[in-house]
This record gives structure tokens, C-alpha cells and sequence, in this order.
């Protein structure tokens, strides 16, 4: 970040017009509806106003383009001359599919723009704001931007640290159990409110992500399942070091119509392999953890690789332990049922990856909330 943005991020939303806090937080509520759709590109919003008029909405389309500069300086027309415009990341400034959206600001005759964030990507990093300044535009860093980063993390993770932001659900009895023992039931822990809030979680993530023992135990579908919402086909993803999933499972039969990827270690044998891309199901390979497993790091980096910029993650409690231990876990949704099991089960989450999570310098709790008869919690990492 530039010195001159790096002032400007600091200080504080009372340092701008009132105005500006306010219609920035409309262009993040507008940016947060392409959650899930716009990937490998960020999911971004802009408001035009003159004369304290709207006049010009616009956020990034599915696929990621058109951006959402162009979309709310189309919409404005002629009303964007002597404007301002207010982005919630920084307008690119090279050359892609499309010219960029700095040089689409100037053509407008915008006069005045408001940033919430400097773009981390290393093809803009400053010169979408440094080529409106040296056009004469005025331009304002940092409104929102706490906000503002936390919408963009899925974006802002990929291009600084090659991964993925990830959202860790996890559903748990009254007394912190995930399951019950080797050879019990499936367990239906959350009931129908619950069970909609995780669909609509789902639906604002590119890929939803589960380890070999919940698809082995599970047979889950991992599909967004709304009225509504019937075109959201996030990437489902198995972890599963040694390809035991069959390609008879309910993902695998269903790998034509909703994308699935497989992710195995080097050493995986050939003859699953062959079975589970005969069923149309992608696999790939990563390195292992020291410990056996696959490495985190890596198959985050791979889906990172790929585009996605936002991972689901629904288990289970082995590879969401690993995720909160390693510092992946960027978000961390808890729900709790009131019923308790009663009896010996498998932990939600392990005694380590609790302490953790309700240690202030790790995270901060943000909701406690009622959601129909459970309980969900929200925990977002310290960034």
C-alpha cells in the first residue's frame, strides 16, 4: 500500500462526509450479492450519486465481468459527468478481456471517487488510483474498509497468499458432538432453519469442501438446494488422500451436472483414479502433510490455482482442527442443536481447536443468535 493510501485507510470513517460511510456501505451490501458467483474476479459494488441522487448501480456480474464500475457508469449515462463514484475496490488499471475500469471512470467524467480499498493485486497495487489522480479526479482511500476487507478476503487471500479465504461450518449436539459412534445413524443435529441458513451459505461460496471421512460416512450431495438459487453449482471438493471415494457415491453420479474435484496425494492408486474420471469427476494431486494427511496449505493453493477464491468447508471435525490450528480457517460457523446425544460420540471440535477459537488474539466472536431451535455462532480470524 502506497503511503499516501496507507494514510488515508487509517483514518477514521468520521474523517469523510457522513455521506460517504453511508453510500459505501450500500455498495458493499450490493457487492456481497455476487458472493459465490464472480470468481476467479472479486465480487465488487459501485454507487454513481450526484446531487445526492443515485443515479448509476452496479456490481460485478456472474463470471466476473462485466465489473461493477462499468456496470453503474452505464446505468448512470450522462448523470456520471461531475459525479462521484464509490467502489468498494480499487478500479483496475490494466489491460485483460477488457480496457480498464480507471480509464472507463475518466470517460465518464467522473470528478470525484471514493475507494473503500487499495487493490492487493499486483497488476493494480495503487495505479487505479494513481491514474485518476494525475487526471485531476479526487479521490478518497479507506472508507469502509474494514468492511469492505472482509467481503474482498476470498479475492485479497488469492492474489497475497496464494489460497483461498475459507468458511468452516460445523453442526454440534448440545454436549459438542459431531456424530455418533463407529457403527450409529447419520445424525440430523440442526433442524429446517438451520439446515436453509447453511443452503444460503453454501450458495455465496465457490467451493464447498469436505474431508474423505464425512463423504465416506456421509454420501452427502453438497449442492445448493433453494427454490430460487437452482443455477449456483459451487465446486464440491473431496479431500481424500487415497481416492476412497466410490465412484458409485452420490457426488460421483452426480459429477455431470454439478462440478466435483477430487483432490488425492501422488501416491493414490491408478484403478479408483480411472473410475472416479469415468463418472466425469475432476482429480487432482497435492502433497502430503507430515503427518499422512494431505497438506492443507497445497490444496488450498491448487483450488486457489483453479480460481476459486471462496471454499465452504463442512467437514469434518479432523480437517476443520487442521484448518483452525493452521490459521486457514477464516471464518468459523457453529451451530448447536439443543437435544445433546447423551452417549460417546465424535467431537465437533477438538479440545485444542476450542481453546484456539476463544483466544482473542486468533479470533473474534461477531454473532450469538437464535436461528429457528439452534444456536449459531460466528467466529472471524484476526487479519
Amino acid at each position: 500500500m502506497t503511503s499516501h493510501a496507507a494514510a488515508e485507510a487509517a483514518a477514521p470513517i468520521g474523517a469523510w462526509h457522513d455521506d460517504d460511510a453511508r453510500y459505501m456501505h450500500a455498495a458493499i451490501a450490493l457487492a456481497r450479492r455476487g458472493l459465490g458467483q464472480t470468481a476467479p474476479n472479486p465480487a465488487v459494488g459501485a454507487l454513481v450519486v450526484r446531487d445526492g441522487v443515485i443515479v448509476g448501480r452496479g456490481a460485478t456480474r456472474p463470471g466476473g465481468r462485466p465489473h461493477a464500475e462499468t456496470e453503474a457508469l452505464n446505468a448512470a449515462g450522462e448523470a456520471a459527468r461531475g459525479a462521484t463514484l464509490y467502489v468498494t475496490l480499487e478500479p483496475c488499471s490494466h489491460f485483460g478481456v477488457t480496457p480498464p475500469c480507471a480509464m472507463a471512470v475518466l470517460n465518464a467524467g467522473v470528478a470525484r471517487v471514493v475507494s473503500a480499498l487499495e487493490d492487493p493485486d499486483p497488476r493494480v497495487a495503487g495505479r487505479g488510483h494513481a491514474m485518476l489522480r494525475e487526471a485531476g479526479v479526487e479521490v478518497r482511500v479507506g472508507v469502509g474498509a474494514q468492511e469492505a476487507r472482509r467481503a474482498n478476503l476470498g479475492h485479497i487471500l488469492r492474489v497475497s497468499a496464494g489460497r483461498p479465504m475459507v468458511t468452516l461450518k460445523l453442526a454440534e449436539t448440545a454436549d459438542g458432538y459431531a456424530a455418533g459412534g463407529p457403527h450409529d445413524p447419520r445424525l440430523m443435529i440442526t433442524g429446517l432453519a438451520a439446515n436453509q441458513r447453511v443452503q444460503m451459505m453454501r450458495a455465496v461460496h465457490d467451493a464447498i469442501m469436505v474431508g474423505a471421512g464425512t463423504a465416506l460416512a456421509d454420501d452427502p450431495l453438497m449442492t445448493v438446494r433453494l427454490p430460487g438459487l437452482e443455477s449456483r453449482k459451487p465446486l464440491r471438493v473431496v479431500l481424500d488422500p487415497q481416492l476412497r471415494l466410490s465412484a458409485r457415491s452420490r457426488i460421483a453420479a452426480t459429477a455431470r451436472d454439478f462440478p466435483a474435484l477430487v483432490i488425492c496425494a501422488q501416491d493414490a492408486p491408478a484403478d479408483p483414479r480411472r473410475a472416479l474420471e469415468a463418472a466425469g469427476v475432476d482429480v487432482a494431486e497435492c502433497a502430503r502433510a507430515p503427518q499422512g494427511g494431505l497438506d492443507l496449505q497445497a490444496a488450498l493453493a491448487l483450488l486457489a490455482a483453479s480460481g476459486v477464491t471462496r471454499v465452504f468447508s463442512e467437514g469434518g471435525p479432523k480437517v476443520a482442527a487442521a484448518l483452525i490450528a493452521q490459521g486457514l480457517a477464516d471464518e468459523v460457523a457453529l451451530f448447536t442443536a439443543q437435544k445433546p446425544l447423551g452417549r460417546v460420540g465424535v467431537e465437533a471440535l477438538s479440545a485444542p481447536a476450542r481453546v484456539r477459537l476463544a483466544d482473542a488474539g486468533h479470533y473474534r466472536q461477531t454473532t450469538d443468535i437464535a436461528v429457528g431451535t439452534d444456536r449459531f455462532r460466528l467466529w472471524e480470524r484476526i487479519i
